[in-house]
């Protein structure tokens, strides 16, 4: 008979306590309850078994790609990216992340870890799907920051309860309204001339005369009259003679556009002979198309509005200051244009010398309609938005479609060209709802995938305030979110619903 040998030995501690030795007991420790998963039951590979349970009887296939996380955003765009950093005016709800949303144009132009290198913002949307409503509420949170506001050309009168509710009366222009803005004024850059040096004169100088004729470019090409060196050349010598630079005068004179066609129409000696011609009949020929260009502006678009000197006193120190146009609605869009034009070149006067820390948004509304006066506008525009890193001004220009922008001529000219350059000048694009036809515009033209453009023509239809925010190359879908106070500044269909926000 064999006998069954236990092959697994006695344990040490009993093998120990035979010899009177004791091994310590380990204690004991509560085990916490097994927290159950979030399946009651593994499910089989190709799903489970039932109808209507979405079993497969052959699995899908799958696909495998390699990619670095540069390449991803492309493929997914609208997968969350990096947050942006809590500065600036909280805008609304981050959707893809969930966080709060917060914009600041200068304070992301400083970060280096945010790919925008300039603070300028363009805003596209359908009416009625929240443009104005974000930007005013943009200006309003950004009062806390030590921004002001102007509003270059209120077209239609929409900023007016917010300029009265922060206790400002906004200026009205129009015919027959004691309103006069001079364009060709100088500015901060004219006081203290007696005191500069000759080489700090010099350089205001140049300052000066090159927004004059960057403006005066605008306004006459606006009359589909050509301005080249000849005209330049006139221009140039006309305004030196008037305002005394040409003679090295000590205190300079100020100029207007009716007193410059004047120069021009019945020019004197000295201009003649500044801007080399034969005789004065030579001079009258050779620029003929430039003064009944600026004869029939100041008869006409310019008249009681632009044609005296400056007549109101903008305080700079207020929160808010807007320049009213809706008054020259029944003159038409190129009229509602050459007033743009003027008030572009006056508020880049007014923030030549701006001082330090003065942090100012500029909102640009109905931008299309001073683009559609030519290349030459067009460029006006383009220097400013040029300029707002210098100025450390928020240029915001706000337009229905991409495609508004285009109106500025022919498909292959050069101001098309330039406006369309003018996108990439603002590296902040706020997109609003949009029809398909749209959203096709913003793919071939921003260069958005077709998850984006869903979002725009999909996602942000569906409400008011909904917008695709594009930083840089980030994107963040936004909704923005008013409170009651900014709901009543910010509503404007009262001629639709006789009333305020319901």
């Amino acid at each position: 008979m064999t006998r069954r040998c236990d092959r697994r030995g006695r344990e040490v501690a009993v093998l120990l306590d035979d010899f009177g030795h004791r091994l310590p007991a380990r204690p004991t420790v509560e085990q916490p309850p097994r927290e159950r998963g979030p399946f009651a039951q593994p499910v089989p590979r190709r799903g489970p078994r039932g109808r209507g349970l979405g079993r497969a009887a052959t699995p899908a296939p799958l696909t495998v790609w390699r990619m670095t996380s540069e390449q991803t955003p492309v493929v997914w765009p609208l997968i969350a990216t990096s947050g942006l950093p809590p500065t600036g005016a909280q805008m609304g709800i981050d959707l893809l992340s969930g966080g709060a949303f917060y914009c600041d144009p200068i304070g992301w132009v400083t970060d280096d870890d945010i790919p925008v290198t300039n603070p300028n913002v363009v805003v596209f949307g359908k009416p009625g799907r929240g443009k104005s409503a974000t930007v005013k509420a943009l200006a309003l949170r950004m009062l806390g920051f030590g921004y002001r506001t102007l509003v270059l050309g209120d077209t239609k009168d929409e900023y007016e309860p917010l300029c009265r509710a922060l206790g400002v009366e906004p200026f009205v222009l129009g015919s027959g309204l004691p309103a006069r803005i001079n364009p060709l004024a100088f500015g901060p850059l004219g006081s203290g001339w007696e005191r500069l040096d000759e080489a700090e004169a010099r350089r205001r100088g140049a300052i000066l005369f090159a927004r004059w004729l960057v403006l005066l470019r605008g306004l006459v090409g606006s009359q589909s009259v050509p301005f080249g060196p000849v005209e330049e050349t006139a221009v140039g010598e006309a305004l030196r003679l008037l305002t005394g630079h040409r003679t090295g005068a000590s205190r300079l004179t100020e100029v207007t556009i009716p007193r410059l066609w004047r120069a021009l129409d019945e020019p004197p000696d000295e201009l003649v002979a500044g801007c080399r011609y034969a005789d004065r009949r030579h001079f009258l020929d050779a620029t003929r198309t430039l003064r009944d260009a600026l004869g029939s502006l100041v008869k006409g678009s310019l008249a009681g509005l632009f044609d005296d000197h400056t007549t109101i006193a903008v305080d700079w120190r207020a929160p808010i200051q807007s320049l009213s146009l809706s008054r020259l609605e029944p003159l038409g869009d190129s009229a509602v244009g050459i007033a743009l034009t003027c008030l572009n070149s006056w508020g880049q006067a007014m923030r030549e010398i701006a001082d330090p820390g003065d942090l100012r948004i500029v909102i640009r509304d109905e931008t299309w309609r001073q683009m559609r006066l030519g290349v030459e506008a067009v460029r006006s525009l383009d220097a400013n938005l040029r300029l707002s890193r210098r100025d450390a001004d928020v240029q915001i220009l706000l337009a229905h479609k991409p495609s508004d922008m285009l109106t500025a001529g022919d498909a292959p000219s050069q101001a098309v060209a330039i406006a369309r350059d003018l996108l990439h000048l603002c590296d902040v694009k706020v997109l609003h709802g949009q029809d398909q036809a749209v959203g096709d515009e913003l793919g071939a033209m921003l260069g958005l995938a077709p998850t984006a453009q869903r979002v725009v023509t999909g996602w942000a239809v569906a409400g008011q305030g909904r917008a695709l925010w594009l930083v840089g190359d980030r994107a963040f879908k936004v909704q923005t979110v008013l409170t009651a106070p900014e709901l009543r500044l910010t509503f404007t269909n009262e001629a639709l619903t006789a009333g305020g926000p319901a």
